[in-house]
């Protein structure tokens, strides 16, 4: 019997387990106000494109829950928003808006100052994202990933007090000279093997898992507050977890818990778009 590779297998089952747990709190980074500066490491888990996009739902039960689209999976909040749009009600378009996933980016950074940190997964929203694209689509600036020849990310981050928000703002430009990555053989290795991968640090939710939150979202009344399966790691979103009365039906409201039925049931939902497919 191998010891050694049975405490790395020990390890790396520990790792995963804390990542879903959201103990992975460490593999996370994210800019504090001032200037700081970063670089962008090719993507371990996707050589031709350094991001990860993610869809989250947050508010919907008691936790953020990532998507069952994220894995190309049937998703029951994506399918429920489908019908809700299939209506002429002002207040089931509402709610979908409402319940739409949150599109949020991964990208594995190098935190300059913090080298021994490893790589961590910055995330981040639209705006900075399409600074990101941005500068990938200028020749000038070039792929500012490359190990040896690309650009390092200057960072400016604003407070609330000039936001006018809750939030802090970033914003981000290249560096006007080229570098390495790093100057050391090992290091730049390890910057390259050693990446948490966001697709497997948050929980992989079930089909019913995902179901029963909406449900508690809907019909918060009938349902008991439970513990959480499990606690994720940090990640904020802008997110409005008030529901109010919706109904599918133009004509007569329902309440949600029936709803809630009438979509879900396999029943009576088998030709709700007019196909004999069932929408889920």
């Amino acid at each position: 019997m191998d010891l050694n590779a049975i405490k790395q297998k020990l390890d790396s089952l520990n790792k995963q387990s804390n990542y879903k747990k959201g103990s992975g709190k460490n593999l996370f980074w994210k800019p504090s106000v001032g200037k700081q500066v970063v670089r962008v490491a090719p993507n371990k888990y996707n050589k031709d494109f350094p991001f990860t996009e993610m869809k989250f739902y947050y508010g919907i039960g008691p936790r953020v829950m990532a998507s069952p689209q994220n894995w190309n999976e049937k998703d029951p909040i994506q399918e429920f928003t489908k019908q809700l749009r299939t209506t002429n009600d002002k207040e089931n378009w509402r709610l979908a808006k409402k319940l739409d996933a949150k599109t949020r980016i991964f990208a594995p950074v190098v935190v300059r100052g913090e080298e021994s940190e490893g790589v961590k997964l910055w995330q981040f929203g639209k705006e900075v994202y399409q600074e990101f694209l941005n500068m990938a689509a200028d020749e000038e600036i070039g792929d500012y990933t490359d190990i040896a020849q690309g650009r390092d990310i200057k960072l400016t981050t604003v407070g609330p007090e000039v936001t006018g928000t809750p939030y802090n703002k970033t914003s981000i430009g290249p560096s006007l000279k080229t570098s390495p990555i790093s100057n050391d053989k090992d290091e730049v290795n390890k910057f390259l093997e050693d990446q948490p991968d966001p697709m497997k640090i948050f929980k992989r939710y079930t089909f019913d898992e995902v179901k029963a939150g909406l449900q508690e979202f809907l019909s918060p009344e009938d349902q008991e507050k439970e513990g959480d399966i499990v606690s994720e790691p940090a990640v904020a979103f802008d997110g409005d977890t008030k529901s109010g009365n919706y109904s599918l039906d133009t004509n007569a409201k329902k309440s949600k818990s029936e709803q809630f039925d009438d979509l879900f049931d396999d029943k009576k939902s088998s030709n709700v778009d007019g196909s004999d497919d069932l929408p889920f």
